[in-house]
């Protein structure tokens, strides 16, 4: 069985997130020891290195407002429901260009006897917020599923999971309205919640990753002390200044901090 990652990295007019996943994928080699294939439109730079280089036309892009940038920017989200085809990989590590690989905690997930997981919770690592609205969607409340990390392996299953996320975004307004669904921008997270539900016959049964996805919300201040080590600053709620310091993997969801310790 051939292992590894899988990443995901269309520019916008803001963001360079094929910078951000050759970034990635350094700490993914130190970490898991595993080859990356980057999927984008862009030339990659000479001193970049990825095992392997898929070229895509990304799907039409949906605007939306990133509070760190503080305006509106292009977001070109819906590839991913392509990764069952495009990867040359037998087992598959999807992570997001923004996912934090700061341990080798993801060596668990590529142990798994599953053909698919994902995380079906996340959290606030500052525990400021309770994502409660995060963790649910639609007026029903359904559980969210995130596909900011997901493993599969070449299976009947996983394939037929990735078939009904591209059902599900090739229909997208009717499952919207279905779910009932107040957001209309299209989302992976849905898409794969959606069609988990649907594959697994409507039991919001199946497994998944073991822990819940650390998250940092885009409105704190993230800045990197050493290697794997980072810190964050934010206001509590009776607006104290207080700062952690994390040496774990997590999904930084502001990229303009994460930019910055890129670029420098």
């Amino acid at each position: 069985m051939t292992t590894g990652v899988l990443i995901f990295a269309f520019n916008n007019e803001h963001i360079d997130y094929l910078s951000m996943a050759n970034w990635s994928a350094k700490n993914i080699r130190r970490h898991l020891n595993l080859p990356v294939a980057v999927v984008t439109d862009k030339e990659i730079p000479k001193n970049y290195f990825f095992e392997q280089v898929i070229l895509a036309k990304p799907y039409d892009g949906d605007i939306r407002t990133f509070a760190d940038l503080k305006e509106n920017v292009t977001w070109y989200n819906g590839n991913r429901i392509d990764a069952y085809q495009l990867t040359p990989w037998s087992q598959t590590l999807v992570l997001d260009a923004d996912y934090v690989v700061a341990s080798d905690e993801l060596k668990k997930v590529i142990n798994m006897t599953e053909n698919f997981v994902a995380h079906k919770s996340a959290y606030d690592v500052t525990n400021l917020d309770n994502f409660n609205e995060l963790n649910k969607f639609g007026n029903y409340n359904m559980p969210m599923w995130w596909a900011t990390v997901m493993m599969f392996k070449k299976s009947k299953e996983a394939e037929l999971i990735f078939d009904s996320m591209i059902m599900i975004k090739n229909n997208w307004e009717h499952y919207r309205n279905l779910y009932n669904i107040h957001d209309s921008t299209y989302r992976n997270d849905y898409a794969l919640s959606i069609a988990l539900n649907i594959v697994n016959g409507h039991t919001l049964d199946h497994k998944d990753i073991p822990w819940n996805l650390a998250s940092l919300t885009p409105v704190h201040k993230l800045s990197m002390i050493d290697q794997d080590k980072y810190r964050v600053d934010f206001l509590t709620q009776d607006c104290k200044q207080r700062y952690i310091i994390l040496s774990q993997d997590f999904h930084a969801m502001g990229k303009k901090h994460l930019g910055d310790i890129i670029v420098n």
